[in-house]
This record gives C-alpha cells, structure tokens and sequence, in this order.
C-alpha cells in the first residue's frame, strides 16, 4: 500500500474512523518497513528440497506477531477465509517461483512461509518484515481484506526475495526498483496461476482490494501507470510511466512507490513485446538480473537496465528479439542504455 494513498484517507475521509485507522496503518507500515531496512540477512546455501513449509496464525485484531497457529502445513481448510486466502496463495507463490526458475521458496533454501492474518483493527496493508508475511482485514469501507488479491502476496514475498538476493536500498531509484520488481513478480505469479499470455494480463497490482463504491481498479497499472485509482478519498493515481514525469521527492523514501511506475511499464512493454507467457522470457531475464550478482544495492534504473541488456544478451544474443525489445522497452521509458 503506497503510503500516499494512506496519508490522503488521513486528511479527506469524512468518517473520523477511516481517518484513525489510516493513521494507524501508516505508523505500523512505516515502522514495519524501517525494521525490515535494519536487518542483516545473510543467504543460505541453495536447495532443491521444493516442498512448501507453511504455517498461518491469527492475532485476532491484534498487533503481536506471530498470533495463534490457525493452520499448519498438510492441514485441512480452517472455514476462515483469510486463514485460507493465505495459506493458499502462500502455495501458490511457492510453486510459481519452483516452476518458473527452479527456486526453492524465498531464500533459495526452503525457508518456512509464516503468515499473520487479522492483524490490527481495520489495519489497511500488508507487509512481508522481513521472516514474515502480515495482512490486514482493511476497514471494509474503503479496503478489504489484503489476503484476497494474489499479486498482494506475490508482491511482497518478492520483497523477501529481494532482501536475499541484490537486496536493494530503499530509497530512490534503487527503492523504487525494489519496489518495482515486487510488482513484476506479483504480476507474473498471478499471470501463471490463471494461464495468462502477457496480451491477455490485466497488468493491475491489488484488483479487488477495494470496496464498492471506491473509484478504483487497483494500487496501480504496470501498463498504464498513473490510471489506477482517482476518488476524493484516496488522491489521483501519481504514478508517472516515463522519465520526463520523474517525482522528485523526499517524501516516502524518495518516491519509492511514486517512481517505480516507470521500470514497471519498462517491464510491461517488454514482455508484451516478446510476447507470449511474460515469465517465460522477460520474467527470466528480470529473474536473473535480479539474483545473478549483476546489480548492487544502489543501482539505478539506468544501471538495472543496463543489467537486464546484458542478461537478455547472455540469454538470447545481442541481436536477438528478446534482446531488442528489452532495449526498446527502457528506450520507451525515457531510460538509454548504450549500444
């Protein structure tokens, strides 16, 4: 949840509530997101185990993790949906990330995937802290329920992903990359699950997680950035597609969730371009980049397209489509990487 988005239910709601639990969700994502910053994570030799470990507990509105064990790895379904939203996406993620690049789990080594449901009162986000996944139940006015959206999951458990491979810094660009990938790979899970081609995805991060009557189709539209919400409440969508719209900002760690609309249409334009399954190819080269030592923290958009060049070389030729069209995507972007 991208904290403008908070700050702006904060300021215009009408109803007194949704203007508290804004403001208490933006304290606890941001105190969330500083803690999973301050970690030391060190990666685990790779696996090949390939079989998920998952456990799910609730904190019954609540705000100490992990809560109470509501359903177990094997165990049958529980009847409360967000025990089950959960422990059915957290599978799903899992076999995407098996099936596409042979990965097992978040780490690379079969790491236990912990899940919190109802967390907090009316909390409207979710967040991976760096060991676990945590969901809110929204307000049900504005938000629902953060277990329902699959990309949500997909989306930051790729945060997770992230931290154990080019762990990229928080801030900036290389934020608003971190961020950006967590999209693309929480598109593509859900692209997999539902046997998506990439002209056929919807290429919207978080539909459904609104409630009726909110002027929304999502958190945001990796193929039209900028077009994803604009209701009084919630602010106009400002995400902007090209570098000519850059937000130079310091607020939310420099625009992390404003900036990354641009590597995230980058993204889009490629794998639509390449055609076909968008994990297949353009998902493999952003994979790779992503976890092949060629990016650091710090890197840039001009540098991370640099890096995707130089994958998509080394998987596909420097004279291939495949390569072109990563090219020409971050040419589309306002993004030069040189010849």
């Amino acid at each position: 949840m991208p904290p403008h988005i908070l700050e702006q239910v904060a300021e215009a709601a009408d109803d007194p509530a949704l203007r508290d639990s804004a403001r208490r969700s933006l304290a606890i994502s941001s105190e969330q997101r500083a803690a999973r910053q301050a970690l030391t994570i060190e990666a685990p030799a790779p696996s090949a185990d390939f079989a998920p470990k998952r456990s799910v507990h609730n904190a019954r509105n609540q705000e100490t993790l992990p809560g109470e064990k509501a359903r177990d790895e094997g165990a049958p379904a529980t009847g409360d949906k967000a025990v089950d939203q959960s422990y059915d996406w957290l599978g799903v993620t899992f076999d995407f990330f098996e099936a596409a690049y042979r990965r097992d789990s978040i780490d690379g080594a079969g790491l236990r995937l912990v899940s919190t449901v109802h967390y907090g009162r009316a909390y409207e986000n979710a967040f991976w802290n760096g060991e676990q996944m945590v969901y809110g139940d929204g307000d049900g006015k504005l938000f629902l329920a953060f277990t329902g959206p699959l990309d949500v999951t997909g989306h930051e458990l790729a945060h997770g992903i992230t931290q154990y491979t080019a762990n990229l810094d928080y801030q900036g660009q290389s934020g608003a990359l971190n961020e950006s990938v967590s999209d693309v790979f929480g598109s593509l899970v859900k692209q997999w699950h539902l046997k998506q081609s990439a002209d056929r995805a919807d290429w919207l991060i978080g539909q459904g997680l609104f409630a009726e009557g909110v002027n929304a189709k999502a958190l945001r539209s990796m193929k039209e950035p900028g077009t994803a919400y604009d209701d009084p409440r919630l602010g106009k969508d400002p995400q902007p597609g090209h570098m000519n719209d850059y937000v130079e900002t310091q607020s939310d760690n420099g625009g992390v969730h404003i900036n990354s609309g641009i590597p995230n249409r980058a993204f889009y334009l490629a794998a639509t371009e390449i055609g076909g399954n968008a994990w297949e190819k353009a998902g493999r080269v952003w994979y790779d980049t992503l976890t092949g030592g060629r990016i650091e923290r710090t890197t840039d958009f001009a540098g991370f397209a640099a890096a995707t060049v130089a994958t998509a070389t080394g998987l596909y030729g420097a004279g291939g489509a495949e390569t072109r069209a990563v090219r020409d995507a971050w040419a589309g972007v306002g993004v030069a990487v040189p010849q």
